[in-house]
């Protein structure tokens, strides 16, 4: 039996892959192939901000932070039922996101929207959601 290599058979292809990886503490997680090739830059950018938005954690944050208007220095953990270290990590997902920007003031670092990924967000929102197909007729 003939052995085929996978890049081998798949070499035309290759191009259209790449492969995530996540660094954490020295250690690159591979988390597999991803095709992205075949999406639009509309549906990759939804995809990040709705992965981003994925947890009421998150979401809590997001609120907080579109309430108050202003940069949130500390009060965060204050505001939600979560551990320090929880919304830490919740942050920086935000922030890899592009959601949210944030600032060193002394000691501690100050949150708020970052006003022209949110903009962005809410019109492909707006834009994936008037695409909605009308039905005329019930297929259930």
């Amino acid at each position: 039996m003939q052995q085929v290599n996978f890049f081998q058979q798949n070499e035309r292809n290759w191009a259209n892959i790449f492969f995530i990886s996540k660094v954490y503490r020295n250690i690159t997680i591979d988390m597999g192939a991803s095709k992205i090739i075949d999406y639009t830059e509309e549906q990759i950018l939804v995809a990040k901000y709705a992965k981003a938005l994925s947890h009421p954690a998150r979401m809590a944050i997001m609120q907080l932070l579109l309430t108050k208007q202003s940069c949130i220095c500390g009060d965060i953990v204050d505001e939600l039922p979560i551990s320090q270290s929880t919304v830490s990590q919740h942050l920086k997902e935000l922030k890899e996101a592009g959601l949210i920007r944030g600032q060193i003031d002394g000691v501690s670092i100050c949150y708020c929207i970052n006003e022209s990924e949110w903009a962005k967000l809410t019109e492909l929102l707006g834009h994936f959601f008037e695409k909605r197909h009308v039905k005329t007729s019930s297929c259930c």
